[in-house]
């Protein structure tokens, strides 16, 4: 079978038209495109699929990043970081799809997950992983996506979730101050507000006013001439400036506790999985154990995550992979 299948989010658009069969497929085109600089994702399609010489899709998946709405009408989506309503009616009427789904992008990650080997992992923690054991997948990117998977039949099927919107939840006093300083700030908390490259600039806002760390003013510079997460991730990473270090410290401790939390409310036996765009650019800093005291920080529940595996997806098109495997078994 042919079909289309994407990654849909707030930064960028991945589509691709792969051939195979259920839960097996090869690439046969792949196109990236700038999310912000198009209407719908309609006019993205169209684009894309200009350059396609042979028309006929048998079936179309997309990974969207928000909730996805089913009704007797059909499924939509908002966007969650994009202006975009998308609605499976109105694109198979428009592009006489035969069969369409819309999923999270989470579970598209979900589904890809199967399709990684050794080379696209990073363990953090090797565990004691229970066979067809329930699975969490977490990622902090543009957003904070998460997302459990349960076996069922021969594979995993990925349960798509708005965790990321949780309320956020300070586990020591520098954190407690953060909670002070984004409810007087922004109103409320969650965990995709520091989770994710906002998230990041929010966290070096904080402890900037907070005081006791200049600010660089090269990495100020960096910060307005460029993506402004880049740039403190850059500045940790590469100059150890003191703010940015403080700032990447922080964020991988919160990340590190809410991949934990995760864990413990999925019932994570299988593992958990560390995906989005930021974890393979901060790879020295998930891996010098910061991360995973954070993760075991669980009291009397420390041994049961303890034999947790979790590793970092470094394939960064991971969600596409799935979006394409969860095509290839539609019926």
């Amino acid at each position: 079978m042919r079909v289309l299948a994407g990654d849909i989010g707030g930064t960028k658009t991945l589509l691709q038209i792969a051939e195979g069969k259920a839960g097996r497929c090869r690439a046969v085109r792949e196109q990236r495109f700038d999310s912000a600089s198009y209407d719908s994702l309609s006019s993205i399609i169209h684009e894309f699929l200009k350059q396609e010489k042979n028309k006929k899709i048998t079936a179309v998946c997309f990974g969207i990043a928000g909730p996805v709405k089913t009704t007797a009408r059909g499924q939509s989506v908002k966007v969650t970081n994009l202006p975009w309503e998308i609605h499976s009616q109105e694109l198979k009427r428009r592009f006489k799809f035969p069969q369409l789904r819309l999923i999270n992008d989470f579970q598209a990650v979900g589904y890809g997950i199967e399709a990684l080997g050794a080379k696209d992992l990073v363990v953090l923690q090797p565990g004691e992983p229970v066979e067809h054991g329930p699975r969490a997948v977490i990622g902090a990117g543009t957003g904070l996506g998460q997302g459990i998977l349960i076996w069922n039949k021969d594979h995993y099927v990925p349960v798509a979730t708005e965790g990321g919107h949780a309320n956020f939840a300070p586990t020591n006093e520098l954190q407690l101050e953060l909670t002070r300083h984004l409810l007087k700030t922004v109103g409320r908390t969650s965990w995709e507000l520091v989770l994710s490259g906002h998230g990041l600039v929010q966290l070096y806002d904080f402890l900037k006013a907070r005081g006791g760390v200049p600010e660089s003013p090269a990495v100020a510079k960096a910060m307005q001439a460029d993506d402004p997460a880049a740039a403190i991730t850059q500045a940790a990473l590469e100059r150890n400036d003191p703010l940015a270090n403080q700032t990447l410290d922080l964020f991988v401790d919160i990340y590190g506790a809410q991949a934990g939390n995760l864990a413990l409310t999925a019932g994570a036996t299988g593992g958990v999985y560390i995906a989005g765009g930021i974890a393979p650019k901060i790879i020295p800093r998930l891996t010098d154990g910061r991360f995973m005291r954070a993760f075991l920080n669980k009291g009397k529940m420390k041994p049961y995550v303890a034999d947790i595996p979790v590793q970092v997806v470094t394939r960064p098109e991971v969600g596409l992979i799935g979006a394409v495997l969860a095509a290839t078994r539609l019926k």
